[in-house]
């Protein structure tokens, strides 16, 4: 299955201490790099988390934000710290003993920190509120890689097809240079005033078509074809078998231009690295 390791996505939900949102983003890398930012309420969940993204994702950079929004105006649960109060009231009022145009409401008091608490989350539904919207998103962003993956299919496959087409045309190509090679060979022994030993003409000829012969490098082609073609139609991860694959794929084309001695060779070794490239540079995207 071809996905690739750019994409984008986000949810929301609900949790007991408030809206958690996820936002996921993700680029190409060697390996798995999971990057996770999270309030202070769920950093002792930052190990779950990333067990969590491994499970579904194998390649790429993953920045992972986590936001925990707590919702206004809900009262329950909510309560007073006495002690706190009662302190801040003994300062009021003898401040009040002491600046007697000093007003000071109780709303203000409120305000003061540790004064109105919150009731702790428990942390098992916390944990599984940030698990459901981190699963959620981890969809999104799988959906989206596969629609992204899919067209990057397309686009290797559209290639190794001009590849094949390449290697069919250089193997049609080749009768046509031998006989050319041997009229060469021909033309230049017959300007050799000196007399040619017999079957000196037979043995110059298979020595150059040995130096020529890209027969071998056409097969390993053809093979490199069939098993590219063989990978994107598997199921699971790719991207590391295909990135192996170009590595061949180029090393083939080296060898076939070094070997030229026709400008069509020439031309269809060059071809060949280009639509190699072309390949590599989409190859780096797939997961």
């Amino acid at each position: 299955m071809i996905r690739s390791m750019t994409a984008y996505a986000s949810a929301e939900a609900s949790g007991p201490a408030g809206a958690l949102t996820c936002e996921l983003r993700t680029v190409n890398h060697r390996y798995l790099e999971i990057s996770p930012r999270l309030p202070e309420d769920l950093r002792s969940f930052e190990s779950a988390l990333r067990e969590r993204i491994a499970t579904k994702l194998s390649r790429g950079k993953v920045d992972v934000t986590v936001r925990l929004r707590t919702e206004q105006g809900s009262a329950e649960g909510l309560r007073i710290n006495g002690t706190v109060l009662a302190r801040l009231s003994e300062l009021a009022m003898d401040l009040e003993q002491r600046f007697p145009r000093m007003n000071i409401e109780f709303t203000e008091l409120l305000r003061f920190p540790g004064v109105m608490q919150q009731p702790e989350a428990d942390a098992d539904a916390l944990q599984a509120a940030l698990m459901d919207v981190v699963d959620r998103a981890l969809d999104a962003l799988t959906d989206t890689r596969g629609r992204e993956g899919s067209k990057l299919g397309e686009i290797l496959r559209d290639r190794l097809d001009g590849i094949e087409k390449i290697v069919g045309d250089v193997r049609g190509w080749l009768p046509e240079i031998r006989t050319a090679l041997r009229a060469r060979l021909e033309t230049r022994l017959a300007d050799v005033r000196q007399p040619v030993e017999p079957g000196r003409l037979e043995q110059e000829l298979v020595i150059q078509i040995t130096r020529i012969d890209v027969d071998e490098e056409l097969d390993r082609l053809a093979t490199h074809i069939a098993e590219a073609r063989r990978v994107l139609a598997l199921k699971e991860p790719v991207g590391r078998r295909l990135d192996f694959l170009m590595q061949e794929f180029n090393r083939e084309a080296n060898t076939l231009g070094s070997k030229s001695i026709d400008s069509r060779t020439t031309n269809a070794a060059v071809e060949l690295k280009v639509l190699i490239e072309q390949m590599r540079e989409q190859v780096q995207n797939i997961e």
